[in-house]
């Protein structure tokens, strides 16, 4: 099926942090196979693997210096290979995470770019000459602090990065490059790879002339703790050139059958739903899109309402890909924890949440054992920006730590000697033999939920009309021509009370915290339910 991936739900393996089966305390390929059957008993439709290409792993494989090799902390090309085969047998898609706005500066491509200004792939790369003063071309900063430029004293030039400086940004306006680009995904295509996840997918192209962004407007938590927050990033990101690009890539995987592409927008919440909308339209460029809007601290009706109406308002006929945790944020357990009386009742009803939005799904690795983040000391961690700005902001490893799959076994059976990132004790509480023996734990609730949700085509692929209700209570209505389904939570840790009208409450379908009288409705903190909806639907406080 050509569309499998519209209304699909994709679970993201970190590798490092999956199962470890060398004994070197860092997952691998061969660790993923050995428990792809725990990701397809979910229910799920993929699999995303985060970079597992050949790296000096300074950004833990998101600086990539062969983009057709696998890193052999990971495995082999076989092992890939027979990752691709089993995932298929069982079901389930493999998409790839691209990242190809930059590269590693070891990178081959790199490393004769630098070299002069004549070379072959002199071009390759975006290299600018200092002011008379010495300093940088521009104001363009990082995204890990910073200036975006470093001094090359071979080329006696900058270099742009918008990471690290280790990640050296490709020039898109260089046809040269993208057609390298188009042959790399070609290769994994052509292994068998059902798709892929495009990093920083907005950060392709940057203005030629090289003009300065203008300050950001100051908000209430001013200066932040990363001056990239200070800027308005018009110039050095989100170009119109980066359409065109697109097409090309989105013409290359349509030569092949039941393919697709999901790109990871970065950009503020004003300009973010419009650029997945843009990138998403058309269908000619992204099948699908999503940004950190949701992978934020506001856990409330209106943010929800908001994003999703300004996406479909912008483009009816785009298509997001939401997700609530990966492996770049806060873990959505932690985050929204103040919004819940219980743990586990906020981890159900967020993925009850989750799964009857409009659009695709992305779930991370550990959400359906309720993991938590991880509490670290400066002295564990290992992401650079969580070394930088430590203790103000921690980093990313939080999120990043093993997964724990048996509770009596060390590190949490995830690997025989001490792993990259320490497991402890609130992650091994959570482990999966844990969690599996609980009937009606999260685990339990994710395979129900999902299946619930197979069975309901218009919380697949239905339109969406969302109900006027005030906080924290978020309503709306799912529907095909032929069915009409009221989803009804209530985002809060309090009870709420609340009058109906065309609402019955659906039979079978999952519920918690949720009791029905005559045109009322009594939601317990957390709780939500599911109806069937008539011609007309209101719901009002009590």
């Amino acid at each position: 099926m050509s569309d499998w991936w519209r209304g699909s739900v994709t679970y993201q393996v970190y590798p490092r942090s999956f199962q470890d089966t060398d004994g070197d305390g860092i997952g691998d390929i061969p660790g993923i196979t050995r428990r792809l059957e725990h990701i397809a008993g979910l229910g799920v439709d993929a699999v995303w693997l985060s970079p597992v290409f050949t790296s000096p792993m300074a950004d833990m494989g998101y600086d990539v210096s062969d983009y057709t090799g696998i890193d052999p902390l990971f495995g082999t090309l076989a092992d890939f290979d027979a990752l691709l085969d089993r995932a298929h047998e069982l079901g389930l898609k493999v998409i790839v995470d691209q990242v190809i706005s930059h590269s590693s500066d070891r990178h081959p491509w790199f490393q004769e770019s630098r070299r002069d200004r004549t070379n072959p792939k002199a071009n390759w790369y975006v290299w600018a000459d200092a002011n008379p003063d010495g300093s940088p071309p521009n104001n363009w900063v990082s995204v890990f602090g910073g200036s975006a430029w470093e001094w090359d004293a071979t080329r006696r030039q900058y270099y742009l990065h918008n990471f690290l400086t280790s990640q050296p940004d490709l020039n898109f306006h260089e046809p040269e490059v993208q057609d390298a680009l188009l042959d790399v995904m070609r290769f994994w295509l052509d292994r068998g790879v059902d798709g892929f996840r495009l990093d920083t997918v907005n950060y392709y192209f940057h203005d030629t002339g090289l003009r300065p962004n203008p300050p950001a407007k100051p908000d209430d938590d001013w200066p932040p703790v990363n001056t990239y927050e200070m800027q308005e990033h018009l110039y050095s990101k989100t170009r119109p050139e980066n359409i065109g690009f697109l097409k090309r890539i989105r013409a290359l995987v349509d030569e092949y059958d039941g393919r697709t592409l999901v790109g990871e927008v970065g950009d503020t919440r004003e300009r973010s739903m419009d650029i997945m909308g843009d990138y998403t339209s058309g269908g000619d460029k992204l099948h699908m899109a999503y940004s950190f809007d949701m992978l934020g601290p506001d856990y409330s009706a209106g943010h929800f309402r908001s994003l999703v109406t300004r996406f479909f308002d912008s483009a009816p006929d785009g298509w997001p890909c939401w997700s609530f945790s990966n492996h770049d944020v806060v873990r959505h357990a932690t985050r929204w924890a103040e919004n819940a009386d219980t743990h586990d009742g906020l981890v159900k009803q967020a993925l009850a949440l989750l799964l009857s939005l409009r659009g695709s799904v992305c779930l991370y690795q550990g959400e359906e054992l309720g993991l938590t983040e991880t509490e670290l000391e400066f002295e564990e961690l290992t992401d650079p920006p969580g070394i930088r700005f430590w203790p103000d902001y921690k980093g990313r490893d939080g999120c990043r730590t093993p997964i724990p799959w048996e509770a009596d076994k060390p590190h949490g059976g995830f690997s025989e000697v001490k792993p990259w990132l320490p497991v402890k004790p609130p992650q091994l509480a959570r482990s999966v033999d844990t969690v599996e023996a609980d009937p009606i734990g999260s685990l339990a609730f994710y395979r129900e939920m999902m299946r619930f949700r197979k069975t309901r085509p218009e919380l697949i692929k239905g339109d969406i009309q969302f109900l006027e209700t005030e906080e924290p209570v978020l309503a709306f209505i799912r529907s095909t021509d032929a069915i009409r389904t009221a989803v009804v939570l209530n985002l809060s840790p309090l009870e709420i009370d609340l009058e109906i009208e065309g609402l019955s409450l659906m039979p079978n379908a999952p519920v918690q915290a949720a009791k029905t009288g005559e045109n009322s409705l009594k939601l317990g903190p957390s709780g939500f339910a599911y109806f069937n909806a008539q011609e007309y639907a209101a719901i009002r406080s009590a």
